[in-house]
């Protein structure tokens, strides 16, 4: 697998007054993504909360390339781009493209895993986190931290 990729379904409500995808709307797609692709890799809402852990994010950031109208048709590519060994922090980019395969924008996270009772960064057990994470698709530049 070279990503993790689905179509998108853009909503009225995704949308700004000038009749194109609001700012906002791309981070909620990625992080939207970002659910899904922990859930397929095992890593479940009732894993995390049984293990007392969850992503967190200590940066986002979007370049917008090309705007995204309503009846536009729009697919979301999920790679990884950099990971600890232990795959304890990590940076993920969403490219979202048109049917064309033109770029319209580019979405970076940098995170890492939070202990939720302590509320403070841990590393989740680490044969959770290795295991989804190492079947994550890398990106063609990817960094070992």
């Amino acid at each position: 697998m070279t990503s993790f990729s689905k179509q998108l379904s853009l909503r009225w409500s995704d949308l700004d007054p000038n009749f194109h995808v609001r700012h906002s709307a791309y981070y909620d797609f990625g992080a939207q993504h970002r659910i899904e692709i922990l859930e397929n890799l095992g890593m479940t809402i009732k894993v995390l909360q049984i293990n007392h852990f969850g992503p967190i994010l200590f940066r986002e950031e979007c370049v917008f390339r090309k705007e995204i109208k309503l009846s536009d048709t729009i697919f979301i590519h999920t790679k990884i781009s950099k990971m600890k060994p232990d795959a304890s922090r990590w940076s993920i980019v969403h490219e979202l493209k048109n049917e064309e395969n033109q770029l319209c924008a580019t979405i970076t996270v940098d995170g890492a895993w939070m202990d939720t009772k302590l509320r403070k960064i841990a590393n989740p057990t680490p044969e959770i986190a290795m295991q989804a994470l190492s079947t994550f698709p890398r990106s063609d530049d990817f960094i070992e931290l």
